[in-house]
């Protein structure tokens, strides 16, 4: 990759950074429950993203800065793993389970959704 391209996804980065820093507060502020809602919110929406990049067969230093710097910086795998963490660790094992089966399931599904929206680009 150039040095431009390099440049290019750490400025998306940190926009992305800060929209996912947005979306979680807003949906949270919002809906509030025991779910973390917010880290849902980011993590779905990116995974549309990531189908519809996939399904229009993005690649090469494109790929890269949007998935790589766009989509990777915007979703956060860490924090879905540290409120269900938490979860376990207030012992609420509901929200534990809930947590990581409606994230994996409706992940899929977004990806899924994203890909076949993707592929009529």
């Amino acid at each position: 990759m150039t040095p431009l391209a390099w440049v290019a996804v750490a400025a998306l980065g940190g926009v992305m950074a800060v929209a996912r820093f947005v979306v979680d507060s807003t949906v949270a502020t919002r809906l509030g429950g025991d779910l973390p809602l917010g880290t849902l919110a980011v993590n779905l929406s990116g995974a549309v993203v990531l189908g519809i990049l996939a399904g229009a067969a993005l690649s090469g230093t494109a790929y890269t800065i949007v998935a790589g710097g766009g989509v990777g910086t915007y979703t956060t795998f860490s924090t879905w793993m540290l409120e269900s963490h938490r979860a376990g660790e207030d012992g609420d094992a509901r929200v534990l389970w809930a947590n990581i089966a409606v994230s994996l399931v409706a992940g899929l599904a977004a990806v899924a959704l994203g890909h076949w929206v993707g592929g009529l680009l």
